[in-house]
């Protein structure tokens, strides 16, 4: 029998070799990623800019640091708004860093001087008069003043850092300012002592030591005395606003009909030429960044804030009731300030050093 023969084995079939045409798929993703590896690129240096132009809002100088008020907030050139408000007492603290932050800051290109405030100490008040003027003429940039509720007394006094700019003071519609007088509180308790059986037995260098004293009554001497030191106190004054309205310098006659301490409303304060237009903080914004000669929409407006803690509260109320803080307010002082009230005043809340 025979066997049949093995089937012979099959050829294997030539391998095939496809080629995909996918050159035009693979040079598409190869643009994709170029695209957005040049956009991380182009976008580092904005991201960048940003930080380095936001940064001065955490930046903290002594418990005093810079806060975006408006504008464009990634904008270079800054306008700076320097606050003034409550009772000026030494000017020492959150106002002079306030100024010293401005005049360190390359970028200010202006400033708004807000001030909401009756007034405070003489030499309060001159005090700040001098460093924004001098903020002023060291950066030889222009200054704004823009009136708050209350700008009176001392609070007029440093609105003449303005100098003789034009168009430099504005103050809002409900704005109470003037005042412009001097005064030093005295009050004479000696019926009262009397009354009571109470005499002063004060034992004093000279008798004029006690010239303000409250237990005695005032001699006419002791009274002539003070009346000159306010006097002169007084003229100062009257030549700081002549420095900063020059109509008054050409008419001091004017400026003596409104220097008697008067308040005025802002109407009144237009028309008898102690301010130059109403506004709000926007309007003398706007004339600050037009004196700048700088686009005020392309402009940061920024403000400085002093952080208050529960600790800074409890400490300053303290030392309101401290034995220290009695003597100095019962120290014998001249004051720009329109009050009705003895200047018994605290570090907290009024005090704006």
């Amino acid at each position: 029998m025979v066997q049949p023969l093995p089937n012979p084995p099959q050829p294997t079939p030539p391998q095939q070799i496809i080629i995909q045409n996918g050159s035009r798929g693979s040079i598409l993703w190869r643009i994709v990623a170029a695209i957005g590896w040049l956009g991380v690129m182009f976008c580092i240096p904005i991201i960048l800019a940003l930080a380095i132009s936001s940064s001065s809002y955490y930046n903290t100088t002594e418990g005093v640091s810079e806060k975006f008020f408006s504008g464009d907030k990634t904008a270079d050139n800054k306008i700076a708004v320097i606050n003034i408000t409550g009772v000026i007492m030494s000017g020492e603290g959150y106002i002079r860093k306030q100024i010293d932050l401005a005049r360190e800051d390359k970028d200010v290109k202006a400033v708004v001087v807000r001030v909401d405030s009756p007034g405070g100490t003489v030499t309060g008040s001159d005090y700040i008069l001098h460093h924004l003027k001098q903020l002023k003429k060291d950066r030889d940039i222009p200054l704004i003043v823009s009136m708050g509720a209350m700008a009176t007394s001392g609070g007029y006094y440093v609105s003449m850092a303005v100098e003789d700019e034009k168009d430099s003071i504005f103050a809002e519609p409900t704005t109470t300012t003037g005042s412009i007088g001097v005064i030093i509180p005295h009050y004479n308790i000696s019926g009262l002592m009397k009354e009571y059986h109470v005499e002063d037995d004060s034992i004093m260098s000279h008798p004029r030591k006690q010239m303000l004293t409250m237990t005695r009554e005032m001699s006419p001497e002791n009274r002539e005395i003070l009346q000159e030191y306010v006097n002169q106190s007084f003229t100062r004054f009257k030549d700081i606003v002549k420095e900063g309205r020059p109509q008054f310098a050409a008419d001091p006659a004017k400026l003596d009909v409104l220097a008697t301490g008067e308040i005025f409303t802002a109407t009144q304060a237009l028309d008898s030429g102690l301010i130059d237009k109403i506004g709000f903080i926007e309007e003398a914004v706007a004339r600050a960044a037009e004196l700048a000669k700088i686009d005020v929409k392309s402009t940061r407006v920024v403000t400085y804030t002093q952080p208050t803690s529960l600790f800074d509260v409890g400490l300053s109320q303290s030392k309101a009731m401290s034995w220290d803080t009695m003597l100095e307010l019962s120290a014998p002082k001249a004051y720009y300030l329109s009050s009705y009230l003895p200047p018994i005043v605290s570090s907290f809340p009024l005090r704006s050093n």
